[in-house]
């Protein structure tokens, strides 16, 4: 069985609930997966450094803040520069998701942020694996409607809770966890 990571940060309880939709789909995929939660002071349980290197695929989760992860997100990415000169993560899979509270709200800089955080560790990125729902007829309940490649893009309104998030976002989150994890099962293959 493959093994799955989730590493994230949330402020605010939204992207944690995109962490347990990615989670959910990847294990309906038929992986093993583990959330490791990066606290309010940017740092993980030391538990959440072995569940990282003995996964085979991390997904990485942020939410973007002034244009970039949060200050705790980069806490922890600077903190993994041990894992960076073992190269403990060399080799696997990596993906990422951002949560703003708009449309657009700067996500790709985060996108790419982690996308480089990964490359930076030798991993390998894989994308949503979806194309977007971009015809006229499209609405915000249908897969991919905010259009992310190179990593999975989510709204939450600023003035919405955890339980008023976009049906359609959550459902993408559980497509972006199912297409994670076949990667990750076929290059472990």
């Amino acid at each position: 069985m493959t093994k799955i990571a989730i590493v994230f940060h949330s402020g605010y309880g939204h992207t944690k609930k995109v962490a347990e939709s990615v989670r959910a789909g990847a294990a309906a995929a038929g992986a093993s997966v583990d959330l490791v939660a990066i606290d309010a002071e940017g740092t993980i349980p030391d538990a959440g450094w072995e569940t990282l290197k003995a996964a085979d695929g991390i997904i990485f989760g942020s939410p973007t803040y002034m244009g970039m992860v949060s200050w705790q997100f980069k806490k922890f990415a600077d903190a993994s520069s041990k894992p960076w000169y073992t190269m403990d993560w060399k080799g696997k899979i990596a993906a990422g998701f951002t949560n703003s509270a708009t449309l657009n709200g700067d996500k790709g800089s985060t996108i790419a942020y982690l996308a480089l955080f990964a490359a930076q560790h030798k991993m390998l990125w894989t994308g949503t694996g979806m194309h977007p729902s971009n015809a006229k007829s499209s609405t915000r309940d249908d897969l991919n409607n905010l259009g992310g490649y190179q990593g999975l893009l989510v709204v939450s309104p600023s003035d919405a809770g955890v339980d008023e998030m976009v049906p359609g976002d959550l459902k993408t989150a559980e497509a972006f966890g199912a297409s994670v994890a076949e990667v990750v099962k076929s290059v472990k293959g």
